[in-house]
């Protein structure tokens, strides 16, 4: 057993609870309160933040990787602009530093999603960030479709003379891929309602029905008016979907509301300039959340690096958001976006034993560091 005694528990459960107690058994959190006893090892955190593990619902660590003066791209087949059977956790490199970056950092679970090259780009899935085997590591796979609108796809196949070249061929390529799923889903179990022959199996097709049964989300890049674009699309399909990125959110307040979608809002510290990085508007998540959008932070990482998500909630207080919510967008938030909440996200029994302990509060505390990070109840990191 561990015992994590006298720390500031931020539960992320509607709780702080000063001078609290963690008690840890077999890799889960099996009480939390105060006064607590037990036998085994125990971590006075007197002066101590407890956390629980934060989460970056959006990267692309191990399947990017731009360490040791090379470039390595494992996260784009870009072949073909629709691929929604290629799955991430098939390109992923967990020898890649970035993992050690992430829960050096407190950060002990990711969203890990292929890039943005293709239209239709592939299954994202939820890992933990230690670990020397990524199908143990791994929580949940797939946890969304991810697809791609604007610049990205039109940016890669308008170079070769090929489709998509503009953003209004995006939509069309999106829907029409969700129509052919929807029509071999339907013959599917018509088929096993009558005792007939299946269709002939499609492997791109069979990706897509997860998302039209809302088993997944779409998870869709986008910013600008694309953001339009994305929520048309969902309701003409009646898809679970996010919006990934989103800068511009501000722009589309009501519509974003009423689609009843979730936003990963970022990387904040991206370039203000041209085109889909012109308008970065930090502000627009503490309006998201004070009208109930499910709003979670990204730092896209390795294209920021994983460590500033704790520097991104700050941003987001900088803006006016209240401590505690934007702490909320990087470790529950994200998990109800992946879908993971049941096992992390909080501090709560039952749950996985991810638990940060920080000196200082962070997205307060301009110096605020981890001292250790637990993963599984297993001390992974120690100051």
């Amino acid at each position: 057993m561990l015992l994590i005694k006298n720390a500031k528990i931020y539960t992320m459960a509607n709780e702080i609870i000063e001078e609290g107690d963690i008690l840890i058994d077999k890799g889960k959190i099996v009480a939390v309160g105060r006064s607590l006893e037990a036998e085994g090892e125990i971590i006075d955190a007197r002066g101590l933040v407890a956390l629980p593990g934060l989460i970056d619902c959006h990267s692309h660590i191990g399947g990017m990787n731009f360490s040791n003066n090379r470039i390595i791209d494992d996260a784009n087949e870009m072949t073909n602009n629709i691929t929604p059977d290629v799955q991430a956790i098939y390109g992923t490199d967990i020898d890649s530093e970035d993992f050690m970056y992430a829960y050096r950092n407190g950060i002990t679970s990711l969203g890990i999603t292929p890039g943005s090259g293709n239209v239709v780009c592939g299954l994202a899935f939820a890992a933990k960030s230690y670990g020397d085997n990524i199908f143990d590591m791994t929580i949940k796979n797939p946890v969304a479709l991810k697809v791609a609108l604007g610049g990205n796809p039109k940016g890669v196949y308008g170079r070769r003379n090929q489709e998509p070249s503009t953003r209004m061929s995006i939509p069309g390529i999106i829907k029409d891929l969700l129509r052919r799923a929807k029509e071999y889903m339907e013959k599917k179990e018509e088929a096993i309602e009558k005792g007939t022959d299946l269709p002939e199996y499609d492997k791109k097709l069979e990706a897509v029905i997860p998302v039209l049964k809302r088993e997944i989300p779409l998870k869709i890049h986008c910013t600008q008016f694309d953001m339009l674009t994305a929520i048309e699309i969902a309701k003409e399909f009646h898809l679970d979907f996010t919006l990934e990125h989103a800068w511009g959110a501000g722009d589309y307040m009501e519509e974003i509301v009423e689609s009843g979608c979730g936003v990963v809002f970022g990387p904040l510290g991206s370039r203000k300039s041209f085109g889909e990085a012109r308008l970065i508007d930090i502000e627009s998540v503490v309006e998201l959340d004070k009208r109930g959008v499910v709003t979670a932070l990204t730092t896209d990482a390795p294209l920021l690096s994983i460590d500033t998500l704790i520097h991104h909630a700050g941003e987001a207080v900088r803006e006016g958001l209240e401590v505690e919510r934007a702490l909320r967008m990087i470790t529950i938030n994200p998990a109800k976006i992946l879908g993971i909440e049941d096992r992390v996200g909080s501090i709560e029994k039952g749950k996985d034993a991810d638990i940060v302990l920080f000196q200082g509060l962070p997205a307060y505390n301009t110096n605020a560091r981890v001292v250790k990070t637990i993963i599984n109840g297993k001390i992974v990191y120690s100051l």
